[in-house]
């Protein structure tokens, strides 16, 4: 595993309700290395989605410790959430150039940036078009293509393709794939897709029901640069079927 990045540490994550409080997370510990992708497995309501917005500084942990290693300042952090979340007042050019425009990045550069992102995305025809005018693929592009021209220390995907039918997911998550092999900024990312999380990672969470506790810490050994065609992989399609058993087993 690469050097060290994020450091967490007996994590917990109790919420009020009305009938006094809700453990969402128990004892959560792991850490993320500095060029790692990180995928996190789970049933429904087992605070994946909580693990990154507490990461991520919008809410505050209850229990334990979130430490950042060899950072001297508050990391850069980008979200991309299952719904692309673009502002449908600015076109896709525009949405994408938003985190640049509010670091008072230079006018050139940002043009600079923002074509070359719109190119690695494949969006080239549709930069002037309104969010209204996009399929669903298409706007998570975008949600993407902003998250990463920002270069960010660490990227959290919430779901990103959750709402996508299952040939546009492939696609996006092959595209995914190629943009952070360019890149290689530590991720974490949630997804309920067994094998999205094996053709991305380097290592799978596996999380139990609520309240979420890590039940396993998968390595995924694949080598890199990957592509598509390992998911057709007699390899490949062994280690789904293991990972499908370890699952069935925690979280039964």
């Amino acid at each position: 595993m690469s050097e060290g990045f994020l450091d967490i540490r007996n994590l917990g994550m109790t919420v009020r309700d009305r009938k006094g409080g809700l453990e969402v997370l128990r004892d959560i510990s792991f850490t993320l290395g500095q060029e790692e992708f990180l995928c996190v497995l789970g049933p429904s309501g087992s605070g994946k989605s909580t693990l990154l917005r507490l990461i991520a500084g919008l809410l505050k942990p209850t229990a334990g410790e979130i430490n950042f290693r060899d950072c001297d300042c508050t990391p850069r952090v980008g979200l991309v959430f299952q719904h692309a979340n673009l502002m449908p007042w600015r076109s896709v050019w525009q949405n994408i150039a938003l985190p640049l425009e509010l670091q008072q990045v230079g006018a050139d550069e940002i043009d600079a940036r923002v074509d070359q992102m719109i190119r690695l995305v494949g969006l080239e025809e549709f930069s002037h078009s309104w969010p209204s005018e996009l399929s669903g693929g298409m706007a998570q592009r975008v949600a993407i293509a902003r998250a990463f021209i920002q270069e960010p220390d660490l990227l959290l995907l919430d779901e990103p393709f959750g709402a996508l039918d299952a040939l546009t997911r492939e696609r996006m998550g092959a595209e995914l794939l190629t943009i952070w092999q360019d890149s290689r900024i530590p991720v974490i990312m949630v997804t309920h897709s067994i094998s999205e999380a094996l053709l991305l990672s380097d290592r799978v969470l596996v999380f139990t029901h609520r309240p979420g506790q890590l039940a396993q810490d998968v390595p995924v050994t694949f080598p890199r640069p990957r592509s598509e065609e390992l998911r057709y992989t007699a390899a490949f399609q062994d280690q789904e079927r293991a990972l499908r058993g370890t699952l069935r087993e925690k979280i039964s």
